[in-house]
């Protein structure tokens, strides 16, 4: 195999937000100008909010959601525009249907209409909730799983990586939770997040994301396609089932890792979208293999010197 078939894109999820986003990749790649025209024309304004809007407006799920997809598919087309390919795809929540797309499970138009119907079952269980997530650091996953049993609505929803651990729930809950986490030793953190993504709390919202998702048939993935609910590779069977479980189960993060250096050999992961957050994680759960990320135009030219060289 030569480098870029042990080469995998993973793409990043909501809160990796932040103004300006994309901006210097669109003037940087013809090809990332046309994705961003593209999503212009199916929802106007978009790669304005993104090139624009502050950090107010870009942190609601309705807006977050479709500029970040937006980002990452620019980001993309930058790197294909450069012949940079990938033989497996994997994305962190929202980052998942950009690896859906990646992996031509469905056409653009057709997952984009999935990001934005997404966006908005999320922002509506959001509106009706005080909640929250946090990221938990220093404890190991067995002490956070017990912390969480203490609370009602609190509950583990992302295992990022050795010695991190997301929790969502409701905010109250939440700040009570902080302490017990201070009290054995941990760090909470809160995310820049509007709810309890991934958590119960979303139940509703996945079940009216179901009658979306049934509204597009799924081909099979032309690269590996690896689910957040089970860390491991779907098929064109299983997309639906899993890609509605997503919004109500945890991210199994490590796991995607972890098999996709072991089961397909990858030894680079290219982090697509805006901030470096899913590189960090990926180093702390493999630490032999080499990360990269595509964000700006000073990124895309240091990944394509590397994947070229």
């Amino acid at each position: 195999m030569d480098k870029l078939t042990r080469c995998a894109f993973v793409f990043a999820g909501q809160g990796a937000q932040a103004p300006g986003m994309g901006q210097s990749l669109a003037a940087a790649s013809e090809a990332a100008r046309e994705v961003f025209a593209h999503v212009d024309a199916l929802r106007p304004g978009t790669s304005d909010m993104c090139f624009s809007g502050d950090a107010q407006e870009l942190m609601q799920t309705i807006n977050t959601q479709p500029g970040i997809w937006a980002v990452e598919m620019a980001a993309v087309a930058a790197l294909e525009e450069a012949g940079i390919v990938a033989r497996a795809a994997a994305g962190f929540s929202l980052g998942e249907m950009a690896a859906l797309a990646y992996a031509q499970a469905a056409s653009f138009d057709e997952v984009f209409g999935l990001v934005c119907a997404r966006a908005r079952h999320m922002e509506k269980a959001a509106s009706k909730q005080d909640a929250g997530m946090a990221a938990v650091m220093k404890l190991d996953a067995a002490t956070i799983e017990e912390l969480c049993e203490h609370f009602e609505s609190v509950w583990p929803v992302n295992y990022n990586c050795p010695g991190q651990i997301v929790v969502a729930g409701l905010t109250d809950q939440l700040t009570e939770f902080a302490v017990e986490v201070k009290a054995s030793g941990g760090l909470a953190r809160p995310l820049k997040v509007s709810s309890a993504f991934h958590s119960p709390l979303m139940a509703q919202a996945s079940q009216d994301f179901g009658a979306d998702i049934a509204q597009v048939s799924f081909a099979e993935p032309s690269v590996a396609l690896y689910s957040n609910v089970t860390g491991r590779p779907q098929t064109h069977e299983e997309i639906a089932r899993l890609l509605q479980l997503q919004m109500a189960r945890p991210v199994r993060w490590q796991d995607t890792i972890e098999h996709l250096v072991k089961e397909q050999g990858i030894d680079t992961f290219v982090e697509l979208g805006p901030g470096t957050t899913l590189s960090g994680l990926i180093a702390r759960t493999a630490p032999e293999v080499t990360t990269l990320n595509v964000c700006d135009e000073e990124s895309l030219i240091k990944t394509v010197e590397v994947l070229t060289r």
